[in-house]
């Protein structure tokens, strides 16, 4: 099914991670230290509008927007600041299973189950681009931070670059032995992650295409999701074993592991939440939202509302909000605040 497989944008501004810094690099205060506060998440709004499951939810770099993308064949945009819908694009023949924003929130990317992501400009809703060559469902795309490329995995088993200037495959790297479930390009654009149902992450060089790096656990449970942190140091992947686990890969080391969670069906996005304290936040098959913190991987906080599993998060790139999106009995999108 075209939600099977997920991935989440990074977006290179965020602060890092990795210590607990006093403030962010966008000027937010970090607040109090990390062990003494938990985040007060509260629902604000609800979104309604598609007609089937909720595949991803990305706020724009810039905060203003957020793009949903749906089983529905539609992505929709919504002001992150008064959750109305500001516009419904429409062009994809099947499903859309991801969906990412450039780093000037000009353009949007999407990946559909009709075998091809399209290219969108985001102030007219009108295609620019259609980007053809994958055999399969593209399930997860991502524009690098310079915004001139662009990355999807297929179930055809590929990862492809692709140019956003011309739309052309720029390469075609034989990635996996099973379908990727997502893609992800570290915050200077040199490398790219992939994961697969093979249990393989794999780092790529940009631009050679050689493959810099496999991370395999000792089993190999499918990998559902990865994605690098904002320093660029460490990965974060999710298993179908109810899993996430904090990899320094230059080390090929696990960090941290954070469990508590139900994900062995589906390919939920997981998150750096990193604007007040610094948390991994993750949808559940149990239909709420859970979040860590990051250092003790203690469960910090779980947000109940949704009524379907919750497949899709996104955090917004300088305030305490998360959006999430739920699959086909619940259908809409809820955004939630916390004043950490």
């Amino acid at each position: 099914l075209l939600y099977t497989i997920k991935f989440e944008l990074i977006m290179a501004s965020e602060p890092i991670p990795s210590q607990p810094p006093t403030s962010s690099t966008n000027g937010i205060s970090a607040g109090p230290p990390k062990t003494a506060q938990k985040p007060n998440y509260t629902l604000k709004y609800t979104l309604t509008g598609h007609t089937k499951a909720v595949s991803s939810v990305k706020f724009s770099v810039d905060g203003n927007w957020i793009a949903s993308s749906s089983a529905d064949k539609t992505i929709k945009i919504w002001s992150a600041e008064d959750a109305k819908i500001e516009r419904t694009i429409t062009g994809h023949k099947m499903g859309i299973s991801d969906v990412g924003w450039s780093h000037d929130s000009k353009y949007l990317v999407s990946a559909s189950d009709d075998k091809t992501l399209k290219l969108w400009d985001f102030s007219t809703g009108k295609c620019q681009k259609t980007l053809k060559g994958h055999g399969n469902y593209v399930f997860c795309c991502n524009f690098n931070p310079q915004s001139n490329l662009i990355v999807s995995g297929s179930f055809d088993e590929s990862v492809r670059i692709w140019d956003v200037r011309n739309g052309k495959c720029l390469k075609t790297l034989p990635a996996h032995s099973d379908p990727v479930s997502a893609v992800n390009f570290n915050r200077d654009g040199s490398l790219i992650v992939s994961s697969s149902y093979d249990g393989l992450c794999r780092i790529w060089d940009t631009a050679s295409g050689q493959c810099l790096k496999t991370l395999i656990d000792d089993d190999n449970p499918p990998v559902s999701f990865v994605k690098f942190s904002p320093n660029g140091k460490y990965i974060l992947a999710a298993t179908l074993d109810n899993t996430l686990k904090l990899w320094d890969y230059s080390k090929g080391k696990c960090l941290k592991t954070y469990t508590g969670h139900k994900n062995s069906k589906y390919c939920v996005f997981a998150n750096f939440s990193v604007t007040g304290g610094k948390w991994i936040v993750c949808g559940s098959e149990d239909n709420m939202v859970y979040i860590w913190n990051l250092q003790t991987k203690e469960i910090v906080q779980k947000l109940e509302g949704h009524t379907d599993v919750v497949l899709c998060t996104g955090c917004h790139p300088t305030k305490n909000i998360i959006a999430s999106g739920s699959l086909e009995n619940d259908k809409t999108i809820k955004i939630w605040m916390s004043d950490y």
